[in-house]
């Protein structure tokens, strides 16, 4: 099975803490290496460094608070009502 690779379209970051990590939520395409792909969401810590913290599709997420700020400044940027299941799924070309 390949490794499934993620394409980001966007981002919002919120800082958490003083050690520098900071949790964020994005849009992008899921490109699953067997020619199917599905567009989504998800959570994903950024290290203090910036380098992702992939956690095998977990991210612990403090607070309900955090998930609200953070699909809050995605709407207000503009993507935060898509539809992943309406906007694109299949084969790659």
């Amino acid at each position: 099975m390949a490794a499934t690779r993620v394409t980001v379209f966007d981002e919002v970051r919120l800082p958490k803490g003083d050690e520098g990590w900071v949790l964020c939520f994005q849009w992008g395409r899921y490109d699953y290496g067997d020619g199917e792909f599905q567009r989504g969401y998800r959570f994903i810590w950024r290290r203090p460094d910036g380098s992702l913290q992939p956690a095998r599709g977990q991210a612990r997420i403090p607070t309900i608070a955090d998930i609200e700020t953070l699909i809050g400044m995605a709407r207000d940027a503009g993507w935060g009502d898509h539809d992943g299941d309406a906007e694109g799924h299949g084969a790659s070309a």
